[in-house]
């Protein structure tokens, strides 16, 4: 398996300097968020696209995708009833695809929670068919620009829509596209009644991308999580994608968030 740094906590940065810090540390690979670069892809000309893509390459970086999609601009939802919310959400998604193509990733992880919850009102069967029929209608530009959607299981603490693996899993086997996939998070799936290493285990034939964090929401190695059993889970299943660390709590620093992470993921490989 491989490993990578997702960018929002090397807050303030040029991509320049986090591309240089993955590659220095011993990473492989860099996950973007779009609300980091611009308040709107829309707003990220054709040439910066260019530049960003080629400064990876010169680190000898991967841009692995996207993550934290619809942070920005405001209003957007794949759950809403409102027409035209998912219409702006849609015509948004299908830039995004295109802006992580454009940049060499192939991911695209649907997070957001904020963006999917179940409308006051509204059911779960209705917030469902909303956003299944908004993935539907955005895979045939993925898979014409070589781009897998990502659905990611995340706590009730953060979204009332798609909180287990086992409901994501549900989900993808209804859209049935082979650039519809699974990633899991290990601060949402310690949410879960089920322990974690047994939930990659059933999720092995859908996982596509994992996200490493701490249930405190700090990096692998911050935290109570022993991650040996994870990874030697991982192992077990023959994952060799991406392992991609993911924080929300910045303390203390950059370097050390990434370089403490890294230490610890690449020990409990051993």
């Amino acid at each position: 398996m491989k490993f990578a740094i997702c960018n929002e906590f090397c807050e303030n940065w040029n991509l320049s300097h986090v591309f240089k810090l993955a590659a220095d540390i011993g990473y492989d690979g860099v996950e973007i968020a779009p609300f980091t670069i611009a308040d709107s892809v829309s707003n990220i000309s054709m040439q910066k696209r260019k530049n960003i893509k080629n400064l990876a390459v010169r680190y000898g970086i991967e841009i692995i995708g996207l993550h934290w999609l619809f942070v920005g601009p405001k209003g957007l939802s794949i759950t809403s009833p409102d027409y035209e919310v998912r219409k702006r959400t849609r015509e948004y998604f299908l830039a995004l695809i295109d802006i992580c193509a454009d940049l060499g990733g192939t991911t695209m992880v649907i997070g957001s929670p904020k963006q999917r919850n179940i409308p006051e009102g509204e059911t779960f069967k209705s917030a469902w068919r909303f956003a299944k029929n908004m993935f539907l209608e955005c895979l045939p530009l993925a898979e014409k620009r070589g781009v897998v959607l990502l659905i990611e299981p995340l706590s009730p603490a953060e979204t009332n829509f798609i909180n287990t693996a086992k409901e994501a899993i549900r989900l993808i086997e209804e859209i049935n596209s082979p650039n519809f996939k699974l990633v899991l998070d290990v601060k949402a799936m310690s949410s879960e009644n089920a322990p974690i290493p047994e939930i990659i285990m059933h999720s092995a034939m859908h996982l596509y991308h994992f996200h490493a964090n701490d249930a405190n929401k700090r990096g692998p190695g911050f935290g109570d999580i022993d991650f040996r059993p994870i990874i030697k889970a991982l192992d077990k299943i023959k994952y060799k994608r991406y392992v991609s660390v993911e924080v929300f709590d910045f303390k203390p620093d950059p370097v050390t968030i990434a370089r403490k992470s890294c230490s610890y993921l690449k020990e409990c490989l051993k």
